[in-house]
């Protein structure tokens, strides 16, 4: 049985994984390809795949080992082959994900707020902080501690992450078509988001990635998930941190709308031929 500040849900939808590392390219790898392959992958593919990003064999089995003991994945042999397969409940973490990372959400002005006001004793204190946390790492906004903002499209990522950790009953949400501020909603959006921090997110992606995509060149099926990996995995966290604001809360200058453009564009270039090669993998037939 899960501890009450561990659900086996909270667990699943975790983004504590540095992008780039080992762990957090595999996570992309199996939400983006391994799902296409109908959610199994022999061991000895799985490997052949990391490499292609440059993570060593080794380390590929160690994560895997410890996605494993997080449940993301089980092992499963088929035809004599060691492999393994997403769980159900990652499947339904990779499936919550997927409009959000290919499909970049963003408010308008006369879309409605969900606002989340929560009183948490004192000897839930630890599960409080994994609400908190949570509810920060998909988007929503912090007008106090215990009064938290987001649009509306996010609720039902809400109610799923209260019910995860068992807090239904010290939560209550409403929903607003109006909200007052003594100042400006992009003052409130500065104190309610760290929108600098947002902000640099989308500055690094674009400055990483920008110019390899400036150019037109054709590339292979396996040079197409070679660039489209890391920047998928680097831009998967993006779309969660942002909320999608309307425009009139934030800064000018704003990269966001740019950083979408770009993603857009390396979606649309490289997934299809990405996954032709890793079905080229894992059925040994030449492309």
């Amino acid at each position: 049985m899960n501890s009450p500040t561990e659900p086996a849900s909270a667990i699943l939808d975790d983004f504590d994984s540095r992008p780039g590392s080992a762990t957090s390219l595999i996570r992309t790898v199996l939400g983006a390809y391994v799902r296409d392959l109908g959610g199994w992958v022999a061991i000895a593919d799985f490997v052949e795949l990391m490499h292609a990003v440059g993570i060593p064999s080794e380390s590929t089995r160690i994560a895997v080992a410890r996605l494993k003991k997080k449940g993301v994945l089980r092992p499963l042999t088929r035809d004599g082959r060691s492999g393994y397969e997403v769980t159900e409940q990652a499947e339904a973490m990779f499936r919550r994900g997927d409009p959000r990372i290919f499909g970049f959400r963003q408010m308008a002005d006369s879309d409605p707020w969900r606002l989340i006001s929560f009183t948490i004793p004192e000897s839930q204190r630890a599960v409080r902080h994994q609400l908190r946390r949570r509810l920060g790492w998909i988007g929503c906004g912090t007008v106090s501690p215990g009064l938290w903002i987001a649009p509306e499209y996010l609720a039902r990522e809400v109610d799923d992450i209260v019910a995860a950790l068992g807090l239904s009953e010290y939560v209550t949400t409403f929903v607003s078509t109006s909200v007052f501020v003594p100042d400006s909603m992009g003052d409130a959006a500065t104190r309610w988001w760290d929108l600098d921090g947002i902000a640099a997110r989308h500055r690094d992606f674009l400055d990483r990635h920008r110019a390899a995509l400036s150019a037109a060149e054709e590339v292979s099926p396996r040079d197409a998930f070679v660039r489209f990996v890391p920047l998928l995995d680097e831009w998967r966290i993006i779309p969660y941190i942002d909320p999608g604001l309307p425009a009139g809360m934030l800064p000018g200058a704003w990269p966001g709308a740019d950083s979408v453009r770009l993603f857009a564009s390396a979606r649309d270039r490289y997934l299809d031929g990405s996954r032709d090669w890793v079905r080229s993998v894992q059925s040994r037939l030449p492309v």
